[in-house]
């Protein structure tokens, strides 16, 4: 019957390996229709059906989710059919090249480097992940570097877009001192096996003033580092004298230690018995 097959069927791959298709409804069909999706990347394989169903308020089913996609070269099939009071509706098929329809995540590590010499910026980035693009050569990039607006300086905001940029890195010359920017950065196809489409924004990334690096603005906090590194060495050490001086033992006088308590006893009488002996020396000397 016509009318009963679904409409705007429309499939995207994103990050890396999640793929979504969804679809409307059939303009002529009641609220007890159901679809049925079932998909395949080979003439030669079976149908599989759909595990993880997108459904609307009627419970019908509306999408479908999948994980683990693989793009490389593939094509995929799909077929969705349905039933309605146990009676077939029309089916729909179509064909999807699988690298056309993903959608590029991020481009990855956006650093931004100012320098005070040359007034000017560094933007570096690594390329978008994906499951079968592996040159840095297939994409080019478009950047869009906003002046951050400071109603203070009287600074309005503004935004620069540079598009097909190859390589990962960009040159912002026109950096001032005196403001704040932002960058993001976006990737598409170079002539390779990937989307032609525009993929996701990278995170706004801020720079300006307070990333304005100089000779200057490196050794006075290597200064600093040494200085109090210096400090600690000192105070480390001192304490480490003082205890090591205070664990050396004193030698002792064989003359004047003092008796063990477990010999108290025994030291005394040899003492008196020492006295003793001496004092009967000086008598026979007298006598």
């Amino acid at each position: 019957m016509n009318g009963t097959a679904i409409e705007n069927f429309v499939c995207v791959i994103f990050n890396v390996s999640f793929m979504n298709c969804t679809w409307h409804v059939g303009r002529n069909v009641s609220g007890d229709t159901q679809y049925f999706l079932y998909w395949k990347t080979s003439r030669k394989e079976d149908f599989t059906g759909c595990q993880n169903y997108i459904k609307d308020n009627y419970g019908r089913h509306t999408g479908c989710r999948f994980q683990n996609v693989t793009i490389e070269n593939k094509r995929a099939y799909f077929l969705v059919n349905g039933s309605r009071n146990g009676q077939n509706i029309q089916s729909y098929k179509k064909m999807i090249i699988l690298y056309k329809i993903e959608k590029l995540t991020p481009p990855l590590n956006v650093t931004v480097n100012c320098t005070e010499a040359s007034h000017g910026c560094e933007i570096q980035w690594q390329p978008p992940r994906t499951s079968h693009v592996k040159r840095r050569a297939c994409f080019k990039y478009e950047i869009v570097i906003e002046n951050k607006a400071d109603p203070e300086k009287n600074i309005r905001s503004t935004s620069r877009t540079e598009s097909s940029i190859t390589g990962n890195s960009y040159i912002f010359e026109s950096f001032s001192t005196e403001k704040r920017y932002s960058v993001k950065i976006r990737a598409t196809d170079n002539g390779c096996l990937v989307s032609t489409s525009w993929g996701e924004w990278s995170t706004p990334v801020e720079f300006g003033t307070s990333q304005l690096t100089s000779t200057s603005s490196y050794v006075l906090p290597l200064i600093s580092v040494l200085a109090a590194g210096l400090v600690l060495f000192l105070c480390t050490a001192r304490t480490y004298l003082k205890k090591a001086s205070a664990t050396i033992p004193r030698p002792r006088d064989p003359f004047h230690e003092l008796c063990p308590m477990d010999f108290k006893t025994e030291c005394k009488n040899q003492s008196i018995m020492y006295e003793t002996e001496d004092t009967i020396a000086i008598i026979e000397e007298v006598t």
